[in-house]
């Protein structure tokens, strides 16, 4: 399932997000998805969310701090959804995904804040809101921290309905930079053997 699938994908390698975070939110959940993304930074390059908005149609919101990407943003033609350029600690979300039409329970949660406690903050933050997710990419830097938010992000999630589905997540070409633990939904049936099988073969 998974190698049919990805095959209009595979040629990209990762073009867009740093690790495949687009392709797997779209296996999980398909075309016109959702998603909640907090950290965007650029609006193509390394984007989780450009894939997913652009060529598959998903509805969203994303949230950036650095203000000096606005223009950048702004320039680029291809992207609708809003993004808010504001503290990603203070933002309303449950508030924000009203104003936008958007439900309470989301496709694709992004999740990368620098530093590494502002992304479990932020975390927290969203979870805490009353939104739930089918996936969530949640990146923790282990690499270059001592305080294994890893682990300290399994003790939040798992007891609110989350599992596990990759850990050990690293960039495109960078295996010993692991910085991202993925989590999904406890309801979802998602075969992990198979996933790595795959992405081992062709990526």
């Amino acid at each position: 399932m998974l190698k049919k699938f990805y095959k209009k994908y595979i040629q990209r390698r990762f073009q867009y997000s740093q690790a495949g975070q687009d392709i797997f939110a779209l296996n999980l959940s398909g075309k016109s998805g959702t998603y909640l993304e907090v950290g965007a930074f650029q609006p193509k390059l390394d984007s989780n969310t450009y894939l997913l908005e652009v060529e598959n149609n998903w509805k969203g919101l994303s949230i950036e701090l650095k203000k000096s990407l606005k223009q950048e943003w702004e320039k680029c033609k291809e992207r609708s959804n809003p993004i808010y350029f504001t503290d990603a600690l203070t933002f309303d979300y449950k508030t924000h995904l009203i104003q936008n039409s958007l439900p309470m329970h989301i496709n694709y949660f992004s999740c990368d804040i620098d530093p590494a406690e502002n992304t479990f903050a932020a975390l927290k933050c969203v979870i805490e809101s009353g939104i739930s997710f089918d996936f969530i990419s949640y990146e923790h830097d282990d690499y270059i921290h001592k305080e294994n938010y890893h682990k300290i992000a399994c003790e939040y999630l798992l007891p609110k309905g989350y599992k596990v589905a990759i850990d050990n997540v690293f960039p495109n070409n960078k295996k010993k930079k692991v910085f991202e633990t993925w989590f999904i939904n406890q309801d979802i049936d998602f075969n992990k053997i198979e996933f790595i099988e795959w992405k081992k073969n062709n990526i």
